[in-house]
């Protein structure tokens, strides 16, 4: 297939972006979307040009690096999905494809797609963790844990910090993120001993991170390649309330 695509070029975090026009041609349907851009970098480099930087690791949906804003949403036109399980198929012979970096103030642009992600990591440092020394592995019995509760822990547990939530949210909002850490530990009895520091201390670095309040319009969950879910954030907001209490 013959694309069209319109890529959000940016020197460094200080220097003015735009948008640069690129074509390609003969595109296999079932080449994946890195894949296209690698074609892409190809060209680009044996004409000596610079090659589009643009973040990613494992290319198997696990590391949550390859985040990019793809035709208007967070991992493009799929759902639960990351951008490097993107294929070409998604799109049709002569399409234009606009793709950009995550838009938010706490993730700041280093060149091109790449952004740093680095306030994910502040969030985590103060409070995604806990301080208890459990030794090692016990027996499946020997701490009982609700089914129930295991499996909300689990779902939390899934979140790979790729960042698509803020980037669809209008405010920018990391609360399906916090949320996702706060269930995966406030559910289990290891979590529990410091969960009213746990929640205060997280809630007030996304505060000074940067990031925007919650909006209550769901694209967080809509947008999740894991499939994260808004009740997460829910719990987050009970946690907050009896830490505050």
């Amino acid at each position: 297939m013959n694309l069209k695509l319109k890529i959000w070029r940016q020197k460094d975090p200080n220097t003015r972006g735009k948008f640069v026009n690129y074509r390609l041609r003969d595109i296999s349907a079932d080449s994946s979307f890195l894949e296209m851009l690698d074609v892409l970098n190809e060209e680009l480099i044996s004409k000596g040009e610079e090659p589009v930087v643009y973040d990613h690791d494992c290319r198997e949906g696990i590391c949550g690096a390859c985040g990019l804003y793809i035709n208007g949403r967070p991992h493009g036109p799929d759902s639960l999905i990351t951008v490097c399980q993107l294929h070409m198929r998604k799109f049709k012979d002569g399409d234009t494809i606009v793709i950009e970096p995550w838009r938010a103030r706490a993730f700041p642009i280093i060149r091109d797609l790449m952004v740093n992600r680095n306030a994910f990591d502040a969030l985590i440092q103060e409070g995604g963790y806990v301080s208890v020394n459990t030794g090692s592995a016990p027996d499946a019995n020997a701490i009982l844990v609700k089914k129930e509760h295991a499996d909300l822990s689990m779902d939390a547990a899934a979140c790979i910090g790729c960042g698509a939530c803020v980037a669809a949210c209008k405010n920018a909002s990391a609360m399906l993120f916090v949320g996702a850490k706060i269930s995966q530990l406030a559910l289990l009895p290891q979590g529990k001993i410091e969960s009213n520091r746990r929640v205060m201390d997280m809630v007030a670095k996304m505060d000074e991170l940067g990031f925007g309040n919650c909006t209550n319009t769901g694209a967080c969950e809509a947008e999740c390649p894991k499939g994260i879910t808004l009740t997460n954030i829910a719990r987050l907001n009970r946690e907050y309330y009896k830490a505050t209490f």
